[in-house]
């Protein structure tokens, strides 16, 4: 079983070799997560030089996917981050978004982080976060094949496509789309970056190590 650990050290390394510094993203994450829709990203988002930082409920608690094969540990508690300190929200989908819609306190974080108008990006069944948020109404998005219905009856414009972007969201299906999902996150932080909406160069300080 796979063990994830990511460092602040390796990020800042990876951002002199870039030559620019990006955000954090903030994943929100509970047990009986889908461990290739947590992965896949992750490990896409940590190459391209941004820290991936895992959010739940307990500092240190052990995470387990659904399938077994991916084991991750939580890096902040949700009550101690905030939706402006983050550069992007990555949801992934299996069981794990509708066990966190039953906490208030990561609706509130997923309601506050989308008003930043940064880019926040679900899958699969990641969806059911924005549900219970009440930010679906009027959006156009993609999910899970069965949440697809539940965002028809709330009033979304729902595509059964690989990526979807409306606004500050990209929506994706299933585990086969993440490759383009990953892509279009990225793409859409780099947009970002380059508008100026988040810093890009660090100071002499900043890039010690």
């Amino acid at each position: 079983m796979a063990t994830h650990k990511a460092t602040d050290t390796q990020d800042k390394i990876q951002g002199k070799i870039q030559g620019k510094i990006h955000g954090k993203i903030a994943c929100l994450l509970g047990g009986g997560f889908e461990d290739s829709e947590f992965d896949v990203p992750r490990q896409r988002l940590e190459r391209a030089g941004y820290h991936v930082e895992v959010i739940g409920t307990k500092v240190g608690e052990e995470l387990k996917g659904y399938k077994g094969k991916l084991t991750t540990r939580v890096e902040r508690a949700i009550d101690e981050v905030k939706p402006e300190d983050y550069e992007g929200l990555l949801i992934p989908g299996g069981h794990s978004p509708d066990t966190l819609r039953a906490d208030e306190r990561f609706v509130s974080f997923v309601r506050a982080f989308d008003q930043t108008k940064r880019p926040l990006a679900a899958v699969c069944h990641g969806p059911q976060l924005l549900i219970t948020a009440g930010l679906v109404k009027g959006r156009t998005l993609t999910a899970w094949q069965t949440i697809q219905e539940d965002l028809r009856q709330i009033g979304a414009q729902v595509q059964d496509e690989q990526v979807v972007v409306d606004d500050n969201w990209i929506t994706s299906r299933k585990p086969a789309d993440l490759e383009a999902f990953s892509d279009k996150f990225i793409e859409e932080l780099r947009e970002l970056e380059g508008r100026g909406l988040w810093p890009q160069t660090e100071s002499p300080a900043q890039m010690s190590v």
